[in-house]
């Protein structure tokens, strides 16, 4: 079976950091209670080297802050678009890009949800059970425009499901009880100056 599907093909060998990281320069990342976290995102329109360069930011970006995902508006941007970079519940590694994600709605036999812990770097530090659906099928385009359609189980539909609520203008926070969101509020304000100085750490250790 093959071990690395980028854009949802299987490759035969992959570097540790996409590419398009290579390219990237990091960008801040936005945190809950920013406007744009928490308004729908647009859709992307232009496709072209902004939107490359775009990407390729993102990419080093979420390595730097150790993420699995990271959505545009977490960079400050609100359009319509996430990177990846997660593996599922068999280890294998799903890579890539997704431009003007929509989600398929999954009839109630295609889904079971699943109660595990999960976290957010525009939340840096907390960790808390969420509810996803173990399988994730979103539709959209690449950065050129050429259709995509990416399904995920386990781990990865979780990542798939989280970045595609974050252009919806979600943050996991919303989908918790009121009691559970002041938990992991609590949690990221113990931790977060711990969270962004090890990210601060990963920059350097890049640029070595």
């Amino acid at each position: 079976m093959p071990r690395v599907f980028v854009q949802g093909r299987p490759v035969d060998s992959y570097p540790r950091l996409a590419p398009e990281a290579r390219r990237g320069a990091v960008r801040r990342i936005t945190e809950t209670g920013e406007e744009v976290l928490h308004r729908p995102c647009r859709d992307v329109t232009e496709f072209g080297p902004d939107l490359a360069a775009l990407i390729d930011d993102m990419f080093l970006t979420m390595y730097t802050a150790d993420g699995a995902g990271l959505a545009a508006n977490q960079v400050g941007v609100g359009l319509r678009l996430f990177v990846y970079d997660c593996p599922d519940d068999d280890g294998v590694r799903h890579v890539g890009h997704i431009v003007n994600p929509v989600r398929d709605r999954l009839a109630p036999a295609e889904r079971r949800l699943l109660d595990e812990g999960e976290g957010c770097l525009s939340v840096p530090g907390a960790v808390m059970a969420v509810p996803r659906p173990d399988l994730a099928v979103v539709r959209g385009v690449d950065k050129d425009g050429a259709p995509l359609v990416i399904e995920g189980t386990g781990h990865f539909a979780r990542c798939l499901d989280h970045e595609t609520d974050h252009c919806d203008g979600h943050v996991y926070l919303d989908r918790l009880s009121a009691r559970d969101r002041r938990a992991a509020l609590r949690q990221a304000a113990d931790r977060r100056s711990e969270v962004l100085a090890r990210r601060v750490a990963n920059v350097k250790a890049l640029k070595r």
